[in-house]
């Protein structure tokens, strides 16, 4: 496979030919099912996921690809200046719209399916902006991985056919990464996961623009002191800090300690706890968990 993707400027034929052959067969795969769609709108994020998938489409798509911001209160502002920045620089068509979750029914009371409602609402705001713009079809950037968690947002992509090419590509989020770094150059390809913002409350707590305003304020915070990949759960008065293991001892020294207190306490929470275990993916989704065990015993 002695070919250079013309997005990938800096990629040599080393590295393409010392890259494991069965994940250039998946990237093979990837172009091959965005040739077929003939024009794809992609909900576009800024994570790693998305960025790399409109990277591949706008390389085989070209102008029959867009990329769909949209933005929200449970978007972090850094993350859409940043998705904004980068579509501009490379000239990718794109379009920002405004996809207010909090005004969706259900959505501000948090069930275990809330992703599903919001979802549903922005893939069919998607769906129209292609349409209008002649686009056959909306890709999400799911990847292989995603089948491993509890993801009802899913269940909406699948109602309204927006295709997961990652997934369908078995593409898992190493490879996702690997391919970003080495053939794409891409600035995404070690970016600390970043879910949205709804994600860091207990299901069935109601969920406020404050409240979100609160942890991202917080996440904000701890990464501009380097603290990137953090969580901020709202349990209420109660913050519990999610961290990387190997960032915990830094949180704790002076005076950034103090000074994360005092943030915390500002923003309204009484009491700031460090969760031992660590940052962890979908943690919020244990009690779902531990519910089923005791469902199944």
């Amino acid at each position: 496979m002695n070919f250079i993707p013309p997005f990938a400027k800096g990629a040599t034929v080393d590295i393409i030919n010392q890259m494991d052959a069965k994940i250039l067969k998946k990237l093979e795969t990837l172009k091959q099912l965005l040739s077929e769609t003939k024009g794809c709108a992609i909900a576009y994020s800024g994570g790693v996921d998305s960025t790399f998938l409109l990277t591949v489409a706008y390389e085989v798509l070209g102008e029959k690809t867009l990329a769909v911001i949209a933005t929200s209160s449970t978007y972090p502002k850094k993350e859409y200046d940043q998705a904004l920045r980068w579509v501009r620089e490379k000239s990718i068509p794109h379009i920002v719209i405004v996809s207010e979750e909090l005004d969706i029914p259900g959505f501000r009371d948090n069930p275990p399916n809330r992703c599903y409602f919001c979802k549903k609402e922005l893939f069919s705001r998607v769906r129209q902006e292609a349409l209008r713009r002649g686009i056959p079809h909306v890709a999400d950037g799911s990847n292989a991985d995603d089948t491993n968690d509890y993801r009802p947002g899913m269940l909406a992509a699948r109602e309204l056919d927006v295709l997961s090419p990652l997934k369908s590509a078995a593409l898992t989020k190493n490879e996702i990464r690997s391919l970003s770094r080495e053939i794409y150059h891409l600035p995404t390809a070690d970016k600390p996961a970043m879910a949205c913002l709804a994600s860091r409350f207990p299901y069935h707590s109601t969920i406020t623009g404050e409240k979100l305003h609160q942890v991202e304020s917080v996440e904000t915070f701890l990464a501009d002191h380097g603290l990137y990949g953090s969580r901020a759960r709202h349990h209420g008065q109660i913050l519990r800090l999610e961290l990387p293991p190997d960032k915990m001892a830094q949180l704790l020294e002076s005076p950034l300690r103090e000074s994360t207190i005092k943030l915390c306490k500002d923003l309204g929470f009484t009491y700031i706890t460090l969760d031992l275990e660590g940052y962890r993916a979908g943690s919020l989704n244990e009690v779902l968990r531990e519910s089923q065990k005791q469902t199944d015993s």
